[in-house]
Parts: C-alpha cells; structure tokens; sequence
C-alpha cells in the first residue's frame, strides 16, 4: 500500500486530469497514458511532479466518470441556489467530482481525510475562500453519504 503523500499526489494528478479532460475532451485511455508518462513522477519545466499512487489514481478518474451525473446532481444540490455547477471554475469542479467520488464509493477511506486532503488539492490553486467552499460543499455530501461517521459530532 503506498503511502498518504502518493495518495495525495494521486489525488492532485486526478483534479489536474480530470480538469484537463473537461477542457480538451480527452479520453479516459488518452489521460491515462499522458499523465502516467509524463507528469506523475515525471519534471516538466524543471518542476519535479511527485510520485502518486497510479492504481488510486485510476480508480478516482475511473469512478468520477463512471457516476459522474449522480455526482454532479449531488454537488449541485449542495450549492447555493443560483450557482449551478455548470457555473464553477473547471478546476472546482474537478476537486469537488474527486472529492464527492471519494465520499460516496471509497468508505475505506475516512470522511474527514477526504475532505481535508481535497481542501488542501483546492489550496494548491485557489485562496481561502474557494477552499472554505470545497470544504462546505465535501462536509455536506460526508453527512449525506457517510452520517455514521457524523453521529454526535459537533456541526
């Protein structure tokens, strides 16, 4: 099992991707094959990227596709009225498919972990106000997903 930094990678190179195929209209294959060689783990205008996790990185691209319109209904109704998620920055939206993915199919993972790591994925590219949005809209989905692991916590 690898370790929290290759799953925090794995989940950075995941927005990235799943950024980058909203944009271009890329393939799942296509995405698989530029990022496993060239920018995980890879220097790209000598930016050294991070080892990540590829089987966990497959499975968040995997999953966020493969459930996206229950996800993105989900993320919408967490939104404020009159921001759809059509409405988000691409990169938001990316961060909040992945951490939406995690909440709802990967109970091994804990709730609060996935929030905060994709609280942490938003930091890396927006102030503190977006990330205190990522963290509002992941938290509701955890207490509609996951209220189990809510149950006498404090709101």
């Amino acid at each position: 099992m690898a370790g929290g930094n290759e799953r925090s990678a794995a989940r950075l190179a995941a927005v990235q991707a799943l950024y980058q195929m909203d944009l271009t209209g890329k393939g799942l294959e296509d995405i698989f094959a530029e990022f496993e060689a060239y920018w995980i783990g890879g220097e790209i205008e000598g930016e050294r990227y991070k080892p990540a996790e590829l089987a966990f990185f497959r499975d968040i691209l995997k999953g966020v596709l493969a459930d996206q319109a229950p996800l993105d209904r989900a993320i919408n109704d967490s939104l404020v009225a009159g921001w759809p998620l059509t409405r988000i920055d691409s990169v938001m939206r990316a961060t909040l498919r992945g951490g939406a993915y995690e909440l709802k199919k990967r109970r091994d993972i804990p709730a609060r972990v996935v929030i905060k790591e994709y609280v942490d994925v938003g930091g890396a590219f927006f102030g503190r106000e977006e990330s205190g949005m990522i963290n509002a809209v992941l938290d509701g989905l955890a207490r509609s997903y996951r209220a189990k692991e809510f149950d006498g916590a404090p709101s």
